[in-house]
């Protein structure tokens, strides 16, 4: 599984409980969470030197209803 299938099968799941983070995701699982994308991408590169890593950032609420009023 992709990066961007994980994130759209889970992303309920992943905004309800990580708002307002980043994420890193590799081979189709969470490996990484962090509130900046460099802290997240170290920790998963720790552990999947070799991998891809993608990394999403997960809006809160508030950051939702702005996004959505522009």
């Amino acid at each position: 599984m992709e990066a961007h299938e994980f994130l759209l099968e889970h992303s309920q799941e992943l905004s309800e409980k990580y708002p307002g983070k980043y994420v890193a995701i590799v081979g189709g699982e969470l490996v990484a969470i962090g509130y900046s994308e460099p802290e997240v991408f170290e920790k998963a590169k720790e552990k999947y030197l070799d991998k891809e890593v993608s990394i999403a950032y997960l809006p809160t609420d508030e950051e939702m209803v702005t996004l959505l009023d522009v």
